[in-house]
C-alpha cells in the first residue's frame, strides 16, 4: 500500500517594509493549510538577493519599500524571472495603481485592509496563471482587450510615468524636494527635473499650483 503524499505548499515569499504588515501574512502563510512562507524582505534590493538564492512559486510586493519603488522592483524581477507570478499590495485604492502593476509585470493588485479570504483567492488566481484584481477593474480589463480600446484611465495623472507618480504622490504628502531625493535615493536635480516633467505634463506652469493641486489630490483619494 503506497503511503499517502501530500501536495506541496505553494511558497510565498514577502517583500514589504511595514512589520506588522509582513508578520501578519507572514503568520497567516505559516498556518495555511496549502501555503508557507518562503521568505520576508524589507528592502527591494535583499528581495532580489533572496529571490536568486531562493525563487519562491509567487511574490508578493509592496509599491512603496524604502530604498526603490515596488513597481521597479516588479519591472526588474520581470526580466530575471518571466515566470515568477507577482501580486502587489498596497494602501493605495487599487484605481490608482492596478493598470501600473499589469503593465510592470505583475499579476494582481491587492490592498493592505483587503479580508484574509482575499489574499488567499488572490494568491491561487495568479499561481494559477490568472489575474488577481477587483471585479470592477477586471470588468474594464475585458471591455478594453474586446474593443482593442485603451484602458479607461483615472484621470490626468495616469499620464504620468511611474517615477513621476511615485513623486507626486510624495508632493501631495507634504515632501519638499530634499526630502524626496532622500526618499528616492537620488539627487535634488533629478527630483526638480521630474517635477517639470509633471507640471508639463498636468498643463501647470506655477510650482507652488503642483504641491496645491497634489496635496488636494491626495487628500480626495485615500
Amino acid at each position: 500500500m503506497k503511503p499517502d503524499t501530500q501536495p506541496a505548499k505553494i511558497r510565498v515569499a514577502v517583500v514589504d517594509d511595514h512589520t506588522m504588515m509582513r508578520e501578519g501574512v507572514r503568520l497567516f502563510l505559516q498556518h495555511h493549510p496549502e501555503m508557507t512562507c518562503a521568505w520576508t524582505a524589507v528592502t527591494a534590493a535583499e528581495a532580489t538577493r533572496k529571490a536568486e538564492e531562493d525563487t519562491p512559486d509567487v511574490l508578493m510586493v509592496d509599491i512603496s519599500l524604502p530604498d526603490r519603488s515596488g513597481l521597479e522592483l516588479i519591472k526588474d524581477l520581470r526580466l530575471l524571472y518571466p515566470k515568477l507570478p507577482m501580486l502587489a499590495i498596497s494602501m493605495h485604492d487599487e484605481k490608482l495603481y492596478a493598470q501600473r502593476v499589469l503593465k510592470a509585470g505583475a499579476r494582481g493588485y491587492l490592498m493592505k485592509n483587503a479580508p484574509q479570504k482575499t489574499l488567499e483567492q488572490a494568491l491561487h488566481r495568479v499561481v494559477a496563471g490568472g489575474i488577481a484584481v477587483s471585479d470592477e477593474m477586471s470588468e474594464e480589463i475585458l471591455k478594453a482587450f474586446s474593443s482593442g480600446t485603451p484602458m479607461k484611465t483615472h484621470d490626468s495623472i495616469s499620464d504620468l510615468s511611474d517615477r513621476e507618480f511615485e513623486i507626486f504622490l510624495l508632493i501631495g504628502q507634504g515632501r519638499n524636494t530634499a526630502h524626496i531625493a532622500e526618499a528616492l535615493k537620488i539627487s535634488t536635480k533629478t527630483v526638480d527635473v521630474h517635477k517639470m516633467n509633471i507640471r508639463s505634463k498636468l498643463g501647470m506652469t506655477d510650482p507652488g499650483e503642483l504641491a496645491y493641486f497634489a496635496i488636494r489630490w491626495s487628500e480626495g483619494n485615500r
